[in-house]
């Protein structure tokens, strides 16, 4: 017999450069009447990024491949609980007649109760998650933890079913009390296929000369926001400490600590090693991953990191610090000694040096992330979306027969 089919709602907060290319797919998925409605369309708009600390929009197309609708935002389009107020949600919620809500927006904002309330309504399953890794946050006192000790085990068992993007997650969630039944793993992934035939695209060495780089050259990358959490100055005092006689480095983004890490390249004697290029669109991020040898990103604060997908589908190797979610799922099985202690420079410093000095092993390690992104694909996320969806609605509407075993993976649940 068929698979059975789902008719579902995405509820978005803005569209995202890595997430649409996933609705894509998503949308022509033989189980799935997907309809993604945006709360905003910041980014598929040029609009004021603050974290850039510039006018961004996003060189590849958001909005094409799927069906989507725009429910007008009444709110103030901040990060607070009235940023996104959409109360057009109620509506197109309980008329819709969808199987499942899937909620892509943020607990804090007034638009996921507004969801949560019709879906509960409706009878509809309603399944949202989270990226993080920890319950400490990203700026601000540190007691919030205590706050979300509390709060977070009573808010996602609102959930039908529960969608973790990482490993890491899965396991906040299990410290949470939330049972295993009730999470699904739905990686954190990029178009694959698009970055791959993109860097097959690129000229390695004329990229390099447009730096000043010469193919002999080892070129270090840190490709983010230049904000604090990132961590950006640790790379440049464990480069200068590194001693790298024959190498440079690519700082790849914007934001308020740009001129003080300019300064600061000054201090230390690198700066005529050190390119500073601002904020690189999406279009040219392929570029930048195949002609590096080496990505760091040392935050402090990373619930994922999706320019590590980026990266080694670039073949790209990267090193991470420990508070960086996707170096458990992504750079640990190619290689452990990649991760370090997050703001330990003589220890970053350390595998610099490590890694540069053997050119052979770091095409092997390249070679090896490249490989291993093939376990860590969209397909991987739209199978776990499905399973959930299926565990979803069949918690919220039992299927005759099957009362009870909402727990059984979708394949063995199905018929």
């Amino acid at each position: 017999m068929a698979e059975r089919s789902y008719r579902v709602l995405a509820v978005c907060a803005h569209p995202v450069q890595y997430m649409s290319p996933i609705l894509r797919r998503m949308a022509k998925h033989q189980q799935l009447d997907l309809k993604v409605v945006y709360c905003s369309l910041r980014g598929a708009k040029a609009g004021h990024d603050p974290e850039f600390n510039k006018t961004v929009q996003w060189d590849v197309p958001l909005l094409d491949g799927y069906d989507w609708v725009e429910v007008p935002n009444r709110g103030s389009g901040s990060e607070s609980f009235f940023g996104l107020y959409n109360p057009g949600l109620w509506k197109l919620i309980r008329g819709g007649r969808y199987d499942a809500v899937l909620i892509y927006t943020g607990y804090p904002r007034s638009s996921f109760w507004i969801s949560y309330f019709a879906s509960k309504l409706s009878r509809t399953a309603f399944i949202f998650g989270t990226d993080a890794t920890t319950l400490v946050p990203m700026t601000g006192p540190k007691w919030k933890r205590h706050i979300k000790r509390v709060i977070w085990p009573l808010l996602y068992r609102l959930a039908s079913q529960v969608i973790v993007p990482s490993t890491g997650t899965r396991d906040l969630m299990r410290s949470l009390g939330i049972p295993d039944e009730q999470i699904t793993l739905t990686p954190y992934s990029v178009d694959n296929d698009w970055w791959l035939a993109r860097s097959r695209e690129i000229d390695r060495v004329a990229v390099r000369q447009g730096w000043g780089v010469g193919p002999d050259t080892g070129v270090v990358l840190f490709c983010a926001k230049l904000q604090p959490w990132k961590r950006p100055q640790d790379l440049l005092q464990a480069f200068a400490h590194a001693n790298l006689g024959n190498a440079v480095l690519i700082i790849a983004g914007d934001g308020p600590l740009r001129g003080a890490m300019e300064q600061e390249a000054a201090v230390l004697g690198i700066a005529d090693r050190v390119r500073f290029l601002g904020f690189v669109n999406q279009t040219q991020l392929p570029a930048l991953y195949t002609a590096s040898d080496l990505m760091v990103l040392p935050s402090s604060y990373e619930a994922f990191g999706v320019v590590v997908n980026e990266a080694h589908m670039c073949g790209c190797p990267v090193v991470a610090s420990n508070h960086v979610g996707a170096a458990r799922d992504l750079i640990a099985p190619v290689n452990p000694a990649l991760i370090y202690p997050c703001g330990d420079v003589p220890a970053l410093a350390r595998i610099l040096r490590d890694t540069l000095q053997d050119r052979s092993r770091l095409a092997q390690l390249g070679q090896a992330a490249r490989r291993h992104m093939e376990t860590w694909s969209p397909r991987e996320n739209i199978a776990g979306t499905v399973e959930a969806v299926a565990i979803g609605v069949d918690r919220v509407r039992p299927t005759p027969g099957c009362k009870g075993d909402s727990s059984l993976p979708a394949s063995q649940r199905l018929s």
